[in-house]
């Protein structure tokens, strides 16, 4: 269902987000869905404020 949903919410011009940011139970969809562009902005942004990856280690980055 989840899969549907996500779907949906592109389709129709969204985004996924959570109030605590995307971790584990979202991450898969949202990089589905994503452009390499916006792919590298996330990483971008995520290594100019955590270089070494110790803030909310095995989220996002370590996904990619």
């Amino acid at each position: 269902v989840l899969g549907d949903l996500y779907q949906a919410v592109y389709e129709l011009g969204g985004n996924l987000s959570g109030e605590h940011g995307i971790g584990g139970k979202r991450v898969k969809a949202m990089f589905a869905h994503m452009t390499a562009e916006q792919k590298n902005i996330v990483v971008a942004i995520k290594q100019a404020f955590d270089p070494k990856c110790i803030m909310n280690p095995d989220k996002i980055i370590p996904l990619m």
